[in-house]
């Protein structure tokens, strides 16, 4: 059986990877004023530019069902079957959206991914190996839902603007931020995203201390994959990150940057890490 693996825009592969997993995507619209673009085509030197001249956050749009009607079945004129994983349902209609448009189909799956970014797809990959080993789309979806809530999905934020002007940070915890310079480190949990650990000073070594205090608090990783994924961190700081998942054993280190939707909830200098946190899996 050919099995199709999709996800939205907002798994953040590059073009390389998708391909390297056979992951198809379909994008999110970005509203940039009364501008609309779809995610991908914006870069994010531009939302940053835009945010910062007009003092608003850009505005995204879920796929809705018409257009995941079309991309189910464009991928099933070439595959048998389709397993869609969705952002989470606690952060987007997107989720609803694809799981009412596949109640149309008997072959098209929807995994609710109670996660975002590279979070979404670490289980894709996931997702892949089992294809590979010759799952069926029924048992490859449980495999895939059982490790969900193992995933580790976090970043550190050098600016809190961007959650405050998206309703996410008070006026007061914005300006304390600001003067104390901290920076926030937020958590995807239950398909949420929380404020969890606050670090203050260089946002050098705020990222370094957020990696060993993340790799501390959940410590036992499959060391089969990791994401560095950023939106616009240096590449010093993405090679000091590098070196300590080389330390800690991690065998693929990925590095990606996040696409416009995400971009516009989280801001510049913002980097994670993410990976899930059950050990090495026997299938």
């Amino acid at each position: 059986m050919k099995i199709a693996l999709s996800a939205e825009s907002t798994i953040d592969m590059p073009a390389n990877l998708l391909a390297e997993y056979d992951i198809h995507t379909t994008p999110f619209t970005i509203l940039l004023g009364d501008e609309a673009k779809l995610d991908g085509e914006v870069p994010v030197p531009e939302i940053i530019n835009y945010v910062n001249t007009s003092g608003i956050l850009p505005k995204t749009s879920a796929v809705n069902e018409y257009q995941f009607k079309e991309h189910f079945d464009k991928l099933l004129q070439d595959y048998d079957a389709v397993i869609h994983f969705s952002l989470s349902s606690e952060i987007s209609v997107a989720c609803h959206n694809a799981k009412t448009c596949a109640q149309n189909y008997d072959n098209v799956f929807v995994i609710d991914t109670r996660s975002l970014s590279t979070g979404i797809a670490l289980l894709a990959i996931y997702a892949s190996k089992l294809i590979k080993k010759g799952f069926e789309p029924k048992q490859i979806v449980e495999k895939c839902e059982k490790r969900i809530p193992n995933l580790q999905v976090s970043f550190v934020l050098a600016r809190l603007d961007y959650l405050h002007k998206g309703g996410r940070c008070s006026a007061l915890s914005l300006f304390g931020a600001n003067l104390l310079k901290l920076r926030l480190q937020i958590l995807v949990k239950d398909g949420k995203m929380g404020p969890a650990k606050k670090y203050r000073g260089n946002m050098d070594n705020c990222i370094i201390n957020y990696v060993n205090d993340t790799l501390a608090a959940f410590n036992n990783p499959d060391l089969s994959e990791v994401f560095i994924t950023s939106t616009t961190a240096s590449e010093a700081q993405v090679q000091s990150v590098k070196n300590i998942l080389t330390e800690h054993g991690f065998k693929h280190i990925m590095v990606t940057y996040a696409g416009g939707t995400i971009t516009s909830h989280c801001g510049e200098n913002c980097l994670g890490i993410l990976y899930l946190n059950d050990g090495e899996q026997e299938d």
